[in-house]
């Protein structure tokens, strides 16, 4: 008989599929991947109305029908298709209720589920209402209780709620959309009119807890500010490098405290059981700023413990570290402190407004390992130099502060008299330099005189014979450069992996220094920024005229004293030319006033005390601008200027450049010339 029943089936299946198209379709050979039916269960629910009638939904995964024991004197299954239920009519007890599920093709999978029919009041009900461990709004609900047939749940969240029936032995699930207290509500249901009912109150909360990365839209970041300090979750505004994360904490650092500071309390003591290297993201507006993370116990500010961390870069985000290993771990610590300039009252401006993120615990620190780019700002990395041939390198503090260079530290290489001309110094990477996309290296070089030949070679750490070199010359002396290593056709699998620099490389050491800084991979291409020295063969320097002026770049018609560079810039005030008459250049990017707010300037007059201007304007609105004047002192001979531009705003992004020269007067056809414009202390 079950035979003939799977059989019409599959025949009125195959009769339907055509639909109202006329077309052969007799591909059963779907019926071969036909499983078993599976997650077989049901649902009790009995009227109060002590009838003892019970409605059976049963569910189940690859059904075609199901059949039903009652579990009672009656034998004779029912059988009942998906989505449909059944009722039957007990009497007082407890019963195995079988449910079968068949499978299209005869496949069946069978379960029992005992069913309780009573008529009198479930007894001993409880419930457990317990917050999910993955998801701190979610309550999971499990009940039980004596003679009871089924449960339905309120969450106590909506006060409409339709409420949620379920079964002894389930769990049922709630995620609730706010933190708050709720009162959950299970009844217990028999075959009787009355019922039993319990209720719980739950409390859903979102902790504040380590790591903060400020990106919870539930959470309360409730900074207490002190001193000054104002600390406050914002928009990202630098999107960038190490951290792309939608939200940021700000602190901005107003008067009157030096000691001005925020803190947040967190929910639980912080564990420091594994981990005691707390790592905090900073972009800070200018290098040197120094950074407090501290810990205090929630009660007694006196339990407390403190680090104090550097930023090595300006307008970018670094990683700094705190290493908490020194703590006491038996005392409990629920506030994080951050102080940011101890010691100098803030006056909220941009130059007191610091952002950070992602304030966790860690167990390493930074490795010691030297890696491209090399900046020499690390305090953990090991710049162990090896030298050769009467050859010195160390690290030392950066002698020439400038535009150009305006990191704190930088490697030094002393040639001393009579040394080899091959002498050199080299550095063991901790990995092989990454050729894959990148084959030019370039390196910041200062020089005590132009025409120094810099060697830069690459070697295999276990075969030195696998090696490959390039060299450059350098155009400025005493002033930084960018020297750039073209490294095309490199093997990438040669793994180089160790870096050698030889400085006047062919010539005996004559005692100086040579100064490198910032090495690392690049794709060679020049931008139009400070500092200018108009060397470059690749850069376009153009200027643009106006009242009657003009500016190009020439040969440098004096390469003496402090200017023996090869090229210069030529301005030229012809007769009767506007008593503002002038030239300006537009840069790639505005000028960085972060951590240097003077700009310095060669110039080569006809005579002495020509005043010389100098304007900085907005690229998108020219009255955005400010501008300095010096008077030179030299005629027909370079000297230095210096433009003081303190207290300029370095968010007005001044992009464009503009000089003049004998300002206030008329033209008299007279040339003036400048050079290496760069920003400097």
């Amino acid at each position: 008989m079950k035979l003939v029943q799977y059989f019409f089936s599959i025949l009125f299946l195959l009769a339907i599929a055509p639909g109202c198209k006329k077309q052969k379709n007799d591909d059963v050979s779907f019926l071969k991947t036909d499983a078993a039916p599976k997650a077989l269960s049901a649902l009790f629910t009995i009227t109060q109305d002590n009838t003892g009638l019970v409605t059976i939904t049963p569910n189940g995964e690859g059904i075609s029908f199901f059949e039903v024991y009652y579990g009672d004197a009656s034998t004779t299954p029912v059988e009942i298709l998906p989505g449909k239920n059944v009722q039957h009519v007990y009497a007082e007890g407890v019963y195995t209720v079988k449910i079968v599920g068949h499978s299209i093709t005869g496949k069946i999978t069978e379960a029992t589920q005992q069913l309780t029919v009573s008529f009198r009041a479930p007894e001993d009900l409880d419930f457990t209402a317990e917050v999910d461990a993955s998801n701190n709004f979610k309550v999971n609900i499990a009940a039980s209780a004596q003679y009871e047939t089924f449960f339905k749940v309120y969450f106590g969240e909506d006060p409409n709620e339709v409420p949620v029936s379920f079964l002894e032995g389930e769990t049922i699930s709630h995620v609730y959309a706010s933190t708050g207290v709720y009162t959950v509500k299970v009844i217990a249901y028999s075959g009787g009119a009355a019922v039993t009912e319990l209720t719980k109150t739950i409390t859903i909360a979102d902790p504040v807890l380590l790591p903060l990365t400020f990106e919870s839209p539930t959470l309360n970041y409730s900074f207490v500010n002190f001193g000054g300090g104002d600390a406050s979750v914002v928009a990202n505004t630098q999107q960038n490098g190490i951290n792309t994360s939608a939200r940021v904490g700000r602190m901005i650092k107003n008067a009157p405290e030096g000691w001005g500071g925020s803190f947040i309390s967190l929910s639980e003591p912080i564990d420091f059981s594994a981990n005691k290297i707390f790592r905090m993201k900073v972009f800070s507006p200018r290098v040197g700023a120094r950074v407090l993370l501290k810990v205090e116990n929630a009660t007694d500010g006196a339990i407390s413990f403190e680090k104090e961390a550097t930023c090595t870069v300006a307008n970018t985000w670094e990683d700094l570290v705190f290493d908490y290993t020194a703590i006491n771990t038996a005392n409990a610590y629920h506030k994080v402190v951050l102080i940011f300039e101890l010691g100098t009252p803030g006056d909220g401006s941009a130059n007191f407004t610091f952002l950070f993120d992602d304030i966790r615990l860690t167990n390493t620190l930074p490795s010691t390992q030297v890696n491209l780019p090399v900046d020499f700002e690390s305090t953990e990395a090991n710049y162990a130099f090896t030298n050769f041939g009467n050859a010195s390198s160390t690290v030392v503090a950066n002698p020439q502060v400038n535009g150009a260079n305006t990191s704190a530290t930088v490697g030094r290489f002393n040639k001393p008299n009579g040394a080899e001309t091959w002498a050199g110094s080299f550095l063991e990477l901790g990995t092989p330099i990454n050729f894959s996309s990148l084959t030019k290296i370039k390196m910041k070089v200062w020089s005590p005189a132009a025409g120094i030949r810099v060697l830069m070679k690459l070697e295999n750490l276990a075969n030195p014979a696998i090696n490959i070199e390039r060299d450059a010359v350098n155009t400025v002396a005493n002033g930084w450069e960018d020297l750039v290593f073209d490294f095309a056709g490199v093997n990438n699998a040669d793994n180089y992996q160790r870096l050698v620099v030889f400085f006047d490389f062919g010539n005996s050491g004559n005692g100086a220094n040579y100064y490198f800084d910032d090495i690392a991979l690049t794709s060679g291409a020049e931008e139009l920024v400070l500092p200018l020295n108009f060397q470059s063969a690749t850069l376009t320097y153009n200027f643009t005229g106006f009242g009657n002026a003009n500016t190009t770049v020439v040969d440098n018609p004096n390469p003496a004293g402090i200017n023996t560079s090869t090229k210069v810039a030529a301005l030229n005030k012809a007769s009767g030319a506007e008593t503002w008459a002038g030239s300006f250049i537009e840069l790639q990017k505005p000028i960085d006033f972060s951590a240097l707010t003077k700009i310095k300037m060669k110039v080569w007059s006809p005579a002495a005390g020509i005043r010389v201007l100098m304007k900085l304007e907005n690229l998108d609105n020219p009255s955005i601008n400010i501008e300095r004047d010096v008077t030179n002192t030299v005629a027909n001979s370079w000297e230095e200027l210096s433009f003081d531009f303190s207290g300029i705003v370095n968010s007005n992004n001044y992009q464009r450049l503009v000089v003049f020269f004998d300002f206030g007067n008329g033209g008299t056809g007279a040339t003036y010339y400048f050079d290496d414009i760069q920003l400097t202390n």
